[in-house]
């Protein structure tokens, strides 16, 4: 299996860490995505005339969208990561792996205008990414009440891999996780995972801090 990756993107490093998750070695072909714009070049266009990345090899088979590959990834190597099987727990995998798209384009937009002067409207993609994270904070502290930690299961799933880059990295776009303690918490979940891998800009230091305490008025 081969990941034409660009290490600094949290889309490609979903990948990596489900396949870290799951036990399956991926060979790694770089992609100077920043500055060389290399995902635009002949050789990839004809890959994936999309001009993005990752780009995900597996024999003839070409996968191009990293829920796509999540899914592929855990069905071949570990089916448990798809979660139970339940028409109730499938569909709420499914509604998660939607949801990471929102993540993407607008605290991932927000991270690209930051980082990289990528062209945006900041203020709008701040404020949805804000919108986002709320929503996310609020449905982790309704499964917390039942019990759960993680987004579609008792166990992490590949809706917890979809989404969590995106929101790990989300300073990095101008937006502070620090009134977001159940998301901390969760973070902390997927962290402490066996074979969990690192991403550069994804960091222990609130790991320094004390263990974020959801107040009930906060429910």
């Amino acid at each position: 299996m081969k990941l034409y990756d660009y290490v600094l993107s949290p889309s490609c490093y979903k990948v990596r860490l489900m396949a870290a998750l799951a036990g399956v070695k991926l060979e790694i072909r770089p992609v100077d995505f920043h500055p060389g714009a290399e995902h635009r070049s002949i050789e990839l266009m004809a890959i994936n005339p999309a001009g993005s990345i990752p780009i995900f090899e597996d024999g003839d088979l070409i996968l191009t969208e990293s829920a796509a590959i999540l899914t592929y990834l855990a069905a071949k190597a570990a089916p448990r990561w798809l979660g139970s099987g339940t028409p109730e727990e499938t569909a709420c995998v499914q509604q998660w792996l939607s949801f990471s798209h929102r993540l993407t384009a607008n605290l991932g937009g927000a991270r690209l205008h930051e980082m990289l002067l990528r062209p945006g409207d900041i203020a709008s993609l701040q404020a949805h990414g804000i919108a986002a994270l709320r929503e996310l904070e609020a449905k982790l502290v309704e499964r917390g009440l039942r019990g759960f930690r993680f987004l579609a299961s008792n166990h992490p799933t590949i809706a917890d891999i979809a989404c969590f880059p995106y929101v790990a990295l989300a300073p990095d776009g101008g937006i502070s996780l620090d009134p977001y303690p159940t998301i901390r918490l969760w973070s902390r979940a997927i962290r402490s995972l066996d074979n969990f891998i690192e991403m550069p800009g994804i960091h222990r230091l609130h790991e320094l801090k004390p263990d974020p305490c959801v107040q009930p008025d906060e429910v």
